[in-house]
């Protein structure tokens, strides 16, 4: 996890020289949770807000 300045996010692909996308919440109880259900495969759950990575930029499809 990581904490940008207005949301926290799940970092997935971690390594020396950044990550490959994240997944931002608005609130980091949210992420928390979420991070502990996760399995890694899909999305994960709860209510984040947007994927970002390199060449993604993906809108919750709940939200939409």
């Amino acid at each position: 996890m990581k904490q940008f300045n207005f949301t926290t996010a799940v970092v997935v692909g971690l390594d020396d020289v950044g990550y490959q996308r994240r997944y931002c919440y608005e609130h980091r109880i949210d992420a928390e949770a979420a991070l502990a259900a996760w399995d890694g495969l899909e999305h994960p759950s709860g209510p984040w807000i947007k994927c970002k990575g390199a060449g993604i930029d993906l809108l919750n499809p709940s939200f939409c």
